[in-house]
């Protein structure tokens, strides 16, 4: 699967903190087809709050092939997102954006059954959002319980985080020969703490 050339970016962009969402920032249930199947991490919006308040933009990057199967509908996907930043915002915390991958070759629903260049560990998301939000991927933080994660952070030149929660356990058990994590922690919790300890080295 191909994301093409990086953007160009101009100089003097921020870095930020891309995450995972189901099984990093919140549970991972499955496909999350219905608001009152969101379960939050106890740790989850202190997290956040502690990287907002290091200046640092938070951005959810997300497959969601659930819509390709028919599961649900962007507009459902939206929802959840508005749903999540409120919650977010009752804590004190804030995602700075959310961007997500519908497709999936596989996909039962004929507008969103392709390749693209969205779906992780592709590179789109995160392009996308370099663009829209003036953030510089290569001095920035990919966060998730995925090898996938870990591959998208590779692929932009960020620093890539695998956590335990969700499936990271799992995956931890099963290393990939050509790709380590830059630190394998326990949650998000731990992995702010990672981040805001290595922020001036970057």
């Amino acid at each position: 699967m191909s994301s093409g050339p990086a953007p160009r970016l101009r100089s003097g962009l921020a870095p930020a903190v891309f995450l995972d969402r189901d099984g990093t920032l919140i549970e991972d249930v499955g496909y999350l087809d219905r608001l009152d199947k969101i379960a939050w991490y106890p740790w989850t919006i202190d997290a956040v709050r502690a990287l907002n308040r290091a200046g640092l933009p938070v951005v959810v990057v997300t497959n969601q092939a659930g819509v390709a199967r028919g599961f649900f509908d962007e507009t459902f996907v939206d929802e959840t997102h508005r749903h999540l930043s409120a919650a977010l915002a009752a804590g004190g915390a804030r995602i700075d954006a959310y961007y997500y991958c519908p497709h999936h070759p596989d996909g039962k629903v004929e507008a969103y059954a392709r390749r693209c260049d969205c779906r992780k560990p592709a590179t789109g998301l995160v392009y996308r959002a370099a663009r829209d939000l003036g953030l510089d991927p290569a001095r920035s933080f990919v966060v998730g319980d995925t090898w996938l994660d870990v591959g998208l952070g590779r692929a932009v030149g960020a620093r890539s985080i695998l956590v335990r929660t969700g499936g990271g356990a799992r995956w931890e058990a099963r290393p990939q020969p050509t790709l380590t994590a830059d630190a394998i922690v326990d949650n998000l919790a731990a992995a702010a703490s990672w981040i805001l300890t290595n922020l001036p080295s970057i």
